[in-house]
């Protein structure tokens, strides 16, 4: 608890009304879940304007309001606080109420349209096992200590953030990994922390029902860069066009990682199996658990984080070589008794789609086949659907086109987009299987003796979307039950 005179900046412009003899107890975002004693941040959204709902959160016992402009009605026992710099004013009151987190922690930020929740876990997993305790905040889950949470966002509202990683510093936390989305970004809720490493994996094409045009997707990416301090270091993937675009501007050290072109991390692949990739850099080499060449850059971009945090080569590549995939990212399923794999991918992107499937060709026998099952969410870019069917097709054997989270679209109107982008001369590798379930069980049931399932675009996710209700729903063990023929009822 502080007094709201001790928070109150003096570099953000502010008008107020009120009494600030007020003590506060936190901030909230959500008229729903306010406490008295909180203050009550009222913000022009996407969908919903905050404003609307002072009079609720007052009933309910707030007593400060912080808002973008003056209600109609002012109460004379209630202090508002108007600002038009409304997120720089709560980011300054954030950073003072918590005590400024970030500058007790090593904070490394992760941004790029593919593989942040792969390079964010590793991370954290590797600093684990070299003796520091880590947090973690990912699309998948929250972690510090013991506690472990389930996420809602790829990167929490500036409030929940703040909160978050001061419960980091206060678990004896030294170092936190955490993604950092585009919508993250250009909606200011990093703002005022101070990124030790910010990370660049890749950029291509999704999020554009949000951000309009590719062009403002980049800018939103590039943001993170341009406002990193003298003291951050940047590092950015050399194997993708836009890297150095995103570091133009940057005041902060730049490094780069890579596979494929000359970089200051580079990771030579000299065998990629299904069961790991062994790997050289400089003058080691060493095994890693993971497949693929795109889990090859991942692991470059983990281990250049930790050379340039100081950790020692022979330790990190030693460390490194025990980690494992994260959940719903390249899952493998075993079916020993005929020598059929299934996998399950949180690819949904086309671009992913591809890596995914061009890596998976190329550690396949010749005589296996790739049968894919994909759908594509609804309620997101559409422009990709087109591309993701396109791309699968191609490098399929078979692809079934099936249900994602459609949520409040018609799951047949998505799968006729998906549909527009497959070349005629393919359509007879492609069958239609609305529901999910039935469209992994069909894939299993056509699967021969050593063939390969893929299941992409949910991965980690637990759930199916459908008209506002998260049903339980889990790729891999409907997979796994199948695959494995164990036909039981999946409740």
């Amino acid at each position: 608890m502080k007094d709201l005179s001790q928070i109150l900046p003096n570099k953000t412009t502010f008008f107020l009304s009120g009494n600030v003899e007020k003590k506060v107890t936190g901030f909230s975002l959500d008229s729903r879940n306010v406490e008295p004693g909180e203050i009550f941040v009222a913000k022009k959204g996407t969908q919903l304007d905050g404003h609307k709902y002072i009079p609720q959160v007052i009933e309910k016992g707030i007593k400060v309001i912080l808002c973008e402009y003056m209600p109609d009605d002012l109460q004379s026992d209630i202090c508002y606080i108007q600002s038009n710099e409304l997120m720089n004013l709560l980011a300054d009151m954030l950073r003072v109420y918590y005590e400024d987190p970030s500058q007790n922690l090593t904070l490394i930020g992760v941004t790029g349209t593919n593989g942040k929740t792969t390079v964010s876990t590793l991370c954290y997993e590797l600093l684990i096992s070299l003796g520091y305790k880590t947090g973690l905040i990912s699309t998948v889950e929250n972690k510090y200590g013991n506690v472990v949470e389930s996420s809602t966002h790829t990167t929490p509202d500036i409030v929940s953030l703040y909160r978050l990683l001061n419960k980091m510093v206060e678990a004896g936390c030294s170092h936190v990994c955490m993604e950092v989305s585009s919508h993250a970004i250009d909606q200011d809720r990093i703002l005022g922390l101070q990124f030790k490493v910010a990370v660049f994996t890749n950029i291509t094409q999704d999020h554009l029902d949000y951000h309009g045009t590719f062009k403002n997707y980049i800018d939103a990416k590039k943001k993170f860069f341009d406002n990193l301090s003298k003291d951050s270091i940047a590092i950015v993937n050399a194997d993708d066009k836009n890297g150095l675009i995103m570091v133009q501007n940057s005041k902060s050290t730049i490094k780069t990682y890579g596979v494929k072109n000359i970089a200051d991390y580079k990771l030579k692949i000299l065998n990629n199996a299904m069961d790991g990739l062994h790997l050289k850099f400089q003058n080691t080499e060493w095994h890693s658990n993971l497949a693929g060449t795109f889990n090859a850059s991942n692991l470059a971009a983990v281990l250049s984080i930790a050379l340039e945090l100081g950790e020692e080569e022979q330790e990190v590549l030693e460390k490194m070589s025990g980690l494992h995939n994260v959940s719903g990212r390249f899952d493998l399923i075993r079916d020993d008794a005929n020598g059929r794999v299934g996998i399950v991918d949180y690819a949904h992107t086309p671009d992913a789609v591809e890596k995914l499937l061009l890596n998976v060709s190329a550690i396949s026998k010749q005589d296996q086949k790739i049968i894919t099952v994909l759908g594509c969410g609804g309620n997101r870019d559409k422009s990709k659907r087109p591309m993701m069917a396109s791309v699968a097709v191609r490098l399929s054997d078979q692809l079934i086109l099936t249900s994602d989270n459609p949520r409040d679209e018609d799951p047949l109107q998505i799968i006729e987009e998906m549909e527009s982008g497959i070349d005629p001369n393919d359509s007879q590798k492609v069958l239609v299987i609305q529901d999910r379930e039935q469209a992994i069980k069909t894939a299993c049931s056509i699967a021969q003796k050593q063939d390969i399932i893929i299941v992409a675009g949910k991965g980690h996710e637990k759930y199916q979307e459908i008209k506002g209700v998260k049903m339980p729903f889990d790729d891999y063990q409907i997979l796994k039950t199948f695959l494995l023929k164990l036909y039981k009822k999946i409740e």
